[in-house]
């Protein structure tokens, strides 16, 4: 019988939680209603999703897909995004590959670990997805005097239409997904 548990697939045969089985579900949902979406869902899933409060009552539902399925989520992540949030009423909606940190060789090892599984490039990657479908165009860092760093990033202006209005909650789940305070921004474009 196929239900919504096979939407989602955890690491290690954990049980889901019920917000990632409702998340499920809704996928699910959007899979057998919606036709422009259903031959590209059909073999999607999920790994997790958590849900995270933004600022006073805003929230927002962090879906983790899989690494391997990132291309196949983006080319219909503009449709889902907003099938999605309609599900969700009043929850904003971000899709994150799930990628792994390696710790650092010890010393005298002859083992390399891979560039893509550094804790700057994980971050730098989940910055990208948590930001799609809007590109980043630049990034500064700023030290203050206390010795806190803020990054400042720049997105492209041709998306700005569409990410105006999200940019609170970009900072909110890059800050709990890193660690790390961000701020984002449009570039100043000169006549």
């Amino acid at each position: 019988m196929y239900t919504a548990l096979q939407k989602i697939r955890k690491d290690k045969e954990a049980e889901p939680t019920e917000f990632e089985e409702n998340v499920a579900q809704a996928l699910f949902d959007l899979e057998n209603t919606n036709q422009e979406l259903k031959s590209d869902l059909k073999d999607l899933f999920i790994n997790s999703a958590l849900q995270i409060d933004i600022s006073g009552s805003k929230k927002a539902v962090v879906i983790h897909v899989p690494y391997r399925l990132r291309k196949s989520f983006r080319k219909i992540h503009l449709r889902l995004v907003r099938e999605l949030e309609k599900k969700f009423s009043g929850k904003e909606v971000v899709l994150v590959a799930t990628r792994r940190i390696v710790r650092p060789p010890k010393k005298g090892s002859a083992v390399q670990r891979p560039r893509s599984r550094t804790l700057t490039a994980v971050h730098e990657a989940i910055l990208e997805d948590v930001v799609y479908p809007a590109e980043i165009v630049g990034k500064r860092v700023r030290y203050r005097l206390d010795g806190s760093k803020i990054i400042k990033i720049f997105l492209d202006p041709k998306s700005k239409n569409d990410t105006e209005n999200k940019l609170e909650t970009f900072a909110g789940v890059y800050r709990k997904l890193s660690g790390k305070d961000v701020v984002f921004d449009f570039p100043v474009v000169e006549a």
